[in-house]
C-alpha cells in the first residue's frame, strides 16, 4: 500500500471529499432491453442477466434492444429491490423491470470501476420489498480522492480479486463438488416409493400472507422482529437472531409465527429461485411476523410433519419440481396459492420423519458449516478480501 500512501500524502494529505452515488451515477430503465422470450438455449449468443446471485439466467436469440456494454463502456447492472448490483462489460439482455443500469455521469472526478468497489462497503441491508435507487440507495455518500489515487486502488483491487478469483475458484468448484453429493443424497432420501402417503399440502394445514398495511417508515425503528425474504431465501431453518425490525402497535391485528410454520418466497425474478422455502424450527418467545412479499404455511397439527424433516423436504426435487409449477410471470415470477395448495406433501412414520432430519442434518453441517472444512476456508478468504478493500478505500473526510 506504500504507493497508495504515497499518493495520499502527496496529493490529499488532508482528507478527500465525499460524494453521493447519484451526484456519480446516471441511471437508467431496463424497460427497452427486456427479454421477450423465456427461450433460452446455451448455442443462442445473448446472455439475460439478473442483478442477483443467479447473474446469467440463459441465453437468448433476439437481436434488438440489446444493451451495448463493452470494456470500454461497462456498467454496473442493480436490483432495485435487493440492492445487489453486478459489473458488465459484454452485451446483454435484462431480465427484470426492476432492474436499473448504472453509468458514471459525464464530468465527474470518478472512474466507475473505483465507483465499484466502493459500492461494496456500502453495507445496506433492505428491510421491505420497495425499490431503493432513488430514494435510499443513491443517497450513499463514497469517498472521491484523486484520480491518481482511484486509478492506484483499481490496479491493486484488480491484481488482488484476480489472485483471490483463482484460489476461490478451486475451492468452489470442490465446494460444488459436496454440495452436489449432498443434494443427491438428500434427493434419494426423500423420494418415497408409492405405498408412502401423500396429502395435497391444503388439506395439512392454512395457507396465509405476511404483514399487511405497512409502508417504508414502519421498517425503520421497529419494535418487532419480522422475517425478511432473504432469511427465507438463505435458510432451510429461519433464523430468529436476525435485526430485522417493523413497528407493530399494540393491538394491531398481524399475524404471528409459530413453531412448525413453513415459509414460501412469494415470487422471483427466475422460476428455479420461486418458492424457496425456510422453517420455524424453534419455539419462539417473542411475537414474530412474517415479511409481506413472502407466504406461509401452518400445519393443523404440528405432530403430522416435523418441522426438522419439513426444513429438507420443501428443498428437496420432489417438492420443488411441484412448488415452481404454482408460479407464472414474465419478468418477475409470483406463486399462486391455489396452485401451491394442491402440490403433493409426502407424510412418512414420525420416526422415519426424524430419523431422516437427523441423517441429513450431519450431511448439511459437513456441506454448509462455515466453521468446517472447505467453507470455512472459502469464507476465510472472502473475509480477508473485503477487510483489504475496506481499508484501501477508507479515507480521513476532508473537513467542510
Amino acid at each position: 500500500m506504500s504507493r497508495i500512501d504515497d499518493l495520499i500524502q502527496e496529493l490529499c494529505p488532508d482528507g478527500v471529499p465525499t460524494m453521493s452515488l447519484g451526484e456519480l451515477l446516471d441511471y437508467e430503465q431496463p424497460g427497452r432491453y427486456l427479454v421477450a422470450s423465456t427461450d433460452y438455449r446455451d448455442e443462442y449468443a445473448t446472455p439475460v442477466l439478473t442483478a442477483g446471485q443467479t447473474f446469467i439466467l440463459g441465453y437468448t436469440d433476439e437481436v434488438e434492444g440489446v444493451y451495448s456494454a463493452n470494456r470500454e463502456s461497462p456498467v454496473l447492472i442493480f436490483d432495485d429491490f435487493t440492492t445487489a448490483f453486478k459489473w458488465v462489460d459484454f452485451p446483454f439482455k435484462a431480465k427484470s423491470s426492476a432492474m436499473k443500469m448504472l453509468t458514471l455521469r459525464a464530468g465527474v472526478p470518478a472512474l466507475i470501476r473505483y465507483i465499484y468497489f466502493a459500492m461494496q462497503c456500502i453495507g445496506f441491508e433492505p428491510q421491505d420489498h420497495a425499490r431503493h435507487w432513488i430514494g435510499k440507495y443513491s443517497l450513499f455518500r463514497i469517498p472521491v480522492p484523486p484520480l491518481e489515487v482511484q486509478c492506484e486502488i483499481v490496479r491493486v483491487l484488480d491484481k488482488f480479486t484476480q489472485l483471490e478469483a483463482e484460489l476461490e475458484a478451486e475451492l468452489e468448484a470442490e465446494l460444488e463438488a459436496r454440495r452436489t453429493q449432498y443434494e443427491h443424497y438428500r434427493n434419494s432420501l426423500l423420494a418415497f416409493s408409492n405405498d408412502v402417503e401423500r396429502v395435497a399440502l391444503g388439506d395439512l394445514g392454512d395457507l396465509f400472507g405476511g404483514l399487511t398495511g405497512k409502508s417504508k417508515v414502519d421498517f425503520t425503528g421497529g419494535n418487532a422482529r419480522f422475517i425478511a425474504y432473504t432469511n427465507v431465501f438463505h435458510n432451510i431453518a429461519v433464523r430468529t437472531d436476525l435485526d430485522d425490525f417493523v413497528k407493530v402497535a399494540p393491538g394491531e391485528r398481524q399475524r404471528t409465527l409459530a413453531y412448525g410454520d413453513v415459509l414460501f418466497t412469494g415470487s422471483s425474478e427466475s422460476a428455479d429461485e420461486v418458492g424457496m422455502t425456510s422453517v420455524v424450527t424453534s419455539k419462539l418467545n417473542e411475537s414474530v411476523y412474517l415479511n409481506s412479499f413472502s407466504i406461509g404455511f401452518r400445519p393443523y397439527d404440528v405432530e403430522w410433519l416435523d418441522p426438522e424433516f419439513a426444513k429438507h423436504l420443501f428443498r428437496s426435487h420432489s417438492l420443488r419440481s411441484q412448488i415452481v409449477k404454482t408460479a407464472n410471470g414474465v419478468t418477475r415470477f409470483n406463486v399462486s396459492k391455489t396452485r401451491l395448495r394442491k402440490i403433493q406433501v409426502p407424510l412418512p412414520s414420525r420416526a422415519e420423519q426424524a430419523r431422516i432430519a437427523r441423517v441429513l442434518d450431519n450431511f448439511e453441517e459437513l456441506t454448509n458449516d462455515l466453521t468446517i472444512g472447505l467453507p470455512a476456508e472459502l469464507a476465510a478468504r472472502r473475509k480477508q478480501y473485503e477487510h483489504y478493500r475496506d481499508r484501501l478505500l477508507t479515507f480521513k473526510e476532508l473537513a467542510s
